[in-house]
């Protein structure tokens, strides 16, 4: 078995005339978390010259859209009229953490050779866990991705919890697990780095009914990388 892993922060890269692929793989994405839930995936595969996202660049509308709250459906359009390979939401809902979901994908006849998944941080603001544009291995075997949080410097990081999630509505959707604080006064202004970049992780605080934040830092702060995605090339 052929094993490879490798730090998925930059977008892989590879000859713009490359068309070979491996036509059958199966795409398995683990939540590595121990608080942090995750949105709706997609998963795909698309051609090269092609991506989902850029560190260090503004993040599009589809993009803020799917990190403010969890709407996958731009993307997936986006996608679509690349002529991506796509799956959407394999989990069936929210993957939970220490959970995982998988897919198989088939990319015969296609220039797809590229593989990104992306889904939103649940409690966050604009995070997001992305894969973001890796190479799909020819040679059969299974390779590894540790993937990190980003943000997507569209929102402040405030840590409320206030139901919100629309593109420009400030605050956070929900905590899937029921276990956030209320209260909160806010735990950031908005972002000094307006681009896509690493994110920073939760600051949190340990007052269920007032503090800085919703958020509770025994549960809900991280150190990346939050996903790992497992290739299995048939």
């Amino acid at each position: 078995m052929n094993v490879l892993r490798k730090f998925a922060i930059a977008a892989a890269i590879v000859s713009v005339g490359a068309t070979a692929n491996a036509a059958d793989i199966n795409v398995r994405v683990i939540n590595l978390s121990n608080g942090i839930w995750n949105t709706p995936f997609v998963i795909a595969a698309h051609p090269v010259g092609t991506s989902l996202f850029e560190v260090g660049q503004p993040a599009s509308a589809n993009l803020q859209a799917m990190a403010e709250g969890g709407d996958i459906s731009g993307l997936v359009a986006d996608l679509t009229a690349l002529g991506a390979t796509i799956s959407q939401d394999p989990a069936g809902g929210l993957l939970a953490p220490a959970t995982s979901t998988s897919v198989d994908l088939n990319t015969d006849g296609t220039s797809n050779v590229l593989l990104s998944a992306v889904a939103m941080l649940l409690p966050t603001n604009d995070g997001f866990a992305g894969l973001n544009g890796v190479v799909i291995p020819t040679t059969p075997g299974t390779y590894v991705f540790d993937v990190p949080a980003y943000d997507a410097g569209t929102e402040a990081n405030d840590e409320l919890i206030t139901g919100g999630g629309a593109p420009g509505a400030a605050g956070i959707p929900a905590d899937p697990g029921g276990l956030n604080g209320t209260g909160g006064t806010g735990a950031a202004a908005a972002d000094a780095n307006s681009n896509v970049h690493i994110h920073r992780g939760n600051l949190g605080d340990t007052n269920g009914t007032g503090g800085v934040s919703d958020i509770d830092s025994t549960v809900h702060r991280w150190l990346n990388p939050v996903l790992r995605v497992v290739v299995t090339v048939q």
